[in-house]
C-alpha cells in the first residue's frame, strides 16, 4: 500500500517522497483508524486526506470553514484531473440535489462543504447513501471555544460519525493549544485516535521584532536586502494600496491584494507575483490561503495581528522550500495602542450585534419571519455610513453573525452592470451611423441580449468583451457615453461584501441563543491579543521558543538566530563604547549610526540618550551627533 500512495503522490502532485508525519498519518487512515494531525503551516495537511481518499474506493467528505478555502481546494483538485465538488452558499435546491446525485452516482472523489451546509436534513440524508471512505475536518481548531476562529457549527460535525459510520475521521489543524487539542478530540468523538504532531518549529525561519518610529524607512531597508519573494501583511485595504505605491515609487516591484478587489484583479496580481513579475505582495490576511509558493524569503508584518495563531500562520508562509527565510514584525509604541484600540475597544457587545442584525435586514428590506435564501451584495463602507456604524465594530459584528451561523459572510468585489436601451429603433440606427467606432460593441450587445430594449438587463462585460474583441474598459467607456447621450440607461453598482442569510429573520430571538457566547468570545479575543503583545514586548525569551511554548510544545533550546538570541536589546557599556567610537570618527545622525553599528534602533537611541546625559556627545545644527 505504501508504494500505491507514493505512486499517487508522484502522479498527481509530482513529489517523490512524503514529508514529516504524512506517511504515518496516511497509513493509519488506510488502516481505518481515526487521526488527529497537528502540522505547521506549509506542512502539507491536505495531502494527508487527499492521498488516502484516492487510494481507496469511494468518496472523501471534507468540512472546511471558509468558502474561499473550499473553492481553492476544489480548483486545485480539478486542475489535477480529480473529480471534486463544493456545496457553497447561494445554490438553488435543484442544483444542490444534482450535486449530491453526482456524489452518490458520479464517481466523485471529494465533497467539500461548510459545517452549516452539513446541518441541512437533505444533505445528511444523501450522505447516508454515499460510499464514504474518509471524513476530514479541516481547520479543526474552529470546534473549540478557545480556538482563534471558534465556529459553533463545527460542534455538530460529529454527526458524520453517524452518517458515515464505517469511515475513519481525520481532524487537521496548524494552530492548536493544549486546550484546543482536548476540545477537538472530545467534540468530534474521535475513536482512540492516533495523534501525530509534527513540531510547529520552523527552524529555517528567523523571527524578529523591529521597534522603530520610522517604519517606512526600515521597511524599505528590509525589503531591499531580501532575495526571492516577499509578503507584507497589513490590517486594512487602504494600507495595502499606500505601501504598494510607496515601494513602487522607491524602485521596487510591488502589488497589493485584499478582499475588495475583483476576482480578475486577484488572479492577475497573484499570477504576476507567482511568476515573479512583481516581487512584493502587500496584502491583508485575505491573501495566502492555499497559495503554495516555496521561495518566499521574507514575510513582514507592518501592523500587529490580532493573535499569535494568525501571526504564526502568516509568517509560516515564508521558506516553504526549507531554505533560510526571515519573518519580521515592524512595530512602534503607537502600534501597540492602535492594536488595543482596533481589536479590543471595538469588540461588539450583544446589543450592538442585535442592532447590526436588524439594520442588515432593513437594508435588504427583509420582513420579520421571512428567509431570503440568495447571495446578497453590498458595499461595506456605504452600509456603515448609512447607519452611522463604526466600521471596525461592524466588521467584527458580521464575523460573529457568520461564526454563529446566522449568515455566511464572504469578502468579494463584484460589479453588477445593468442596461436598457431607451431610444427607439430609429434613434439607435442613427446613433450607429454617426458613431461607427462604437458600432461593433453596440451591435454585439443588441444581438446577445434579447429584450434589452424593453427592460433592465444584467450584462456580462467579459462575455461582450470576447464577442466584440474589445477590452472591458473600452466597453464601459462606450456605455457611459451612450448613457450621457440618452440612448441607454446604464447602471454600474459595485459591492465588496456578500452575505447569505442562513435562518429566517427573528431579530432579538435570532441572537439570544448565543448572546452569552459573544461575551465569551470577547474574552478569548482579549487573551489572544495579550499573548500577541507579549510576543512583541518580549525581550528575554527566544522568539521561536515563545511561540512553541504558547502552542504547548515546551522547548528549552534557543533558535540562536532571532533578535533575542543574537542581539543586544538594551543599552550597555559595550553599545555606548561602540557608538562613541563611530561618533569620534566623524559626526553622524542616529539613522547613520544604526546602519554602521548594526545595533537595534532602540539600543542606539537609548545609548545616545545616556551619552548625552553624561555630556560625552552633543547634537550639531545638522542633527548629527558629535563628540564633546
Amino acid at each position: 500500500m505504501q508504494q500505491t500512495t507514493k505512486n499517487i503522490l508522484k502522479e498527481y502532485w509530482g513529489y517523490p517522497e512524503f514529508r514529516g508525519s504524512q506517511q504515518k498519518v496516511i497509513d493509519s487512515i488506510i488502516q481505518g483508524e481515526d487521526v488527529l494531525a497537528l502540522m505547521p503551516t506549509g506542512g502539507g495537511k491536505s495531502l494527508c486526506y487527499q492521498v488516502p481518499a484516492l487510494a481507496n474506493e469511494g468518496l472523501c467528505i471534507v468540512v472546511s470553514p471558509l468558502v474561499a478555502l473550499i473553492q481553492d481546494q476544489v480548483h486545485q483538485l480539478k486542475s489535477r484531473g480529480i473529480k471534486a465538488v463544493a456545496l457553497t452558499g447561494g445554490i438553488s435546491f435543484e442544483e444542490l440535489s444534482n450535486l449530491l446525485d453526482n456524489c452518490v452516482y458520479g464517481n466523485y472523489k471529494f465533497l467539500y462543504l461548510s459545517p452549516e451546509r452539513l446541518q441541512q436534513t437533505m444533505v445528511q440524508e444523501r450522505i447516508r447513501e454515499m460510499n464514504v471512505n474518509l471524513v476530514a475536518i479541516d481547520e479543526a481548531h474552529c470546534i473549540s471555544q478557545w480556538g482563534n476562529d471558534f465556529r459553533p457549527a463545527y460542534l455538530d460535525c460529529s454527526i458524520l460519525k453517524e452518517l458515515a459510520p464505517n469511515a475513519p475521521m481525520i481532524a487537521l489543524t496548524a494552530t492548536a493549544t493544549e486546550k484546543v487539542v482536548k476540545d477537538i478530540m472530545e467534540n468530534l468523538q474521535l475513536n482512540e485516535p492516533k495523534v501525530f504532531k509534527d513540531s510547529f518549529s520552523r527552524s529555517n525561519i528567523t523571527f524578529k521584532v523591529k521597534s522603530s518610529e520610522d517604519k517606512l524607512y526600515h521597511l524599505k531597508s528590509i525589503v531591499g536586502a531580501a532575495s526571492g519573494s516577499t509578503i507584507i501583511y497589513v490590517r486594512s485595504r487602504r494600507m495595502t494600496i499606500f505601501l504598494s505605491d510607496y515601494l513602487n515609487k522607491n524602485g521596487f516591484k510591488a502589488t497589493f491584494f485584499h478582499g475588495g478587489i475583483s476576482k480578475a484583479d486577484k488572479e492577475n496580481r497573484l499570477s504576476a507575483w507567482l511568476k515573479e513579475d512583481v516581487h512584493i505582495m502587500v496584502a491583508t490576511n485575505a491573501f495566502g490561503m492555499g497559495v503554495d509558493k516555496p521561495n518566499v524569503r521574507l514575510v513582514v508584518h507592518y501592523q500587529i495581528p490580532d493573535s499569535l495563531e494568525s501571526y504564526y500562520q502568516e509568517a509560516g508562509r515564508a521558506g516553504r522550500d526549507g531554505k533560510p527565510s526571515l519573518a519580521i514584525l515592524l512595530t512602534s509604541e503607537e502600534d501597540k495602542e492602535r492594536a488595543k484600540q482596533q481589536f479590543l475597544a471595538h469588540l461588539p457587545d450583544v446589543q450592538f450585534v442585535k442592532k447590526l442584525y436588524r439594520q442588515l435586514n432593513n437594508y435588504f428590506q427583509i420582513p420579520y419571519g421571512e428567509w431570503v435564501q440568495e447571495i446578497l451584495e453590498f458595499e461595506f463602507n456605504t452600509f456603515c455610513e448609512r447607519y452611522e456604524l463604526n466600521p471596525s465594530m461592524t466588521y467584527h459584528g458580521l464575523r460573529i453573525l457568520d461564526q454563529n451561523s446566522v449568515l455566511a459572510l464572504s469578502e468579494n468585489y463584484n460589479e453588477r452592470n445593468t442596461l436598457r436601451f431607451i431610444s427607439n429603433k430609429e434613434g439607435i440606427f442613427n446613433y450607429l451611423e454617426k458613431h461607427r467606432n462604437s458600432a461593433r460593441i453596440i451591435q454585439t450587445i443588441l444581438r446577445t441580449y434579447g429584450g434589452i430594449t424593453e427592460y433592465d438587463t444584467k450584462i456580462n462585460l467579459n462575455l461582450i468583451s470576447k464577442k466584440a474583441g474589445a477590452s472591458e474598459k473600452q466597453i464601459k467607456t462606450v456605455l457611459q457615453q451612450l448613457h450621457a447621450d440618452s440612448i441607454v440607461d446604464y447602471k454600474c453598482v459595485s459591492s465588496d461584501i456578500e452575505v447569505t442569510f442562513l435562518v429566517p429573520r427573528e431579530d432579538d430571538r435570532t441572537i439570544n441563543p448565543f448572546a452569552r457566547r459573544i461575551q465569551d468570545l470577547n474574552k478569548v479575543k482579549e487573551h489572544s491579543l495579550a499573548a500577541m503583545l507579549g510576543y512583541v514586548e518580549n525581550t528575554v525569551t527566544c522568539r521561536s521558543a515563545y511561540v512553541l511554548n504558547y502552542f504547548g510544545e515546551h522547548v528549552n533550546n534557543k533558535c540562536g538566530v532571532c533578535d533575542i538570541c543574537t542581539g543586544i536589546t538594551h543599552a550597555t557599556d559595550s553599545s555606548r563604547d561602540i557608538l562613541l567610537g563611530f561618533i569620534k570618527d566623524k559626526p553622524r545622525t542616529s539613522r547613520q549610526l544604526v546602519e554602521v553599528t548594526k545595533l537595534e534602533e532602540t539600543v542606539v537611541l537609548e545609548s545616545l540618550q545616556e551619552l548625552m546625559e553624561e555630556e560625552l556627545i552633543q547634537i550639531n545644527y545638522r542633527n548629527e551627533y558629535t563628540a564633546v
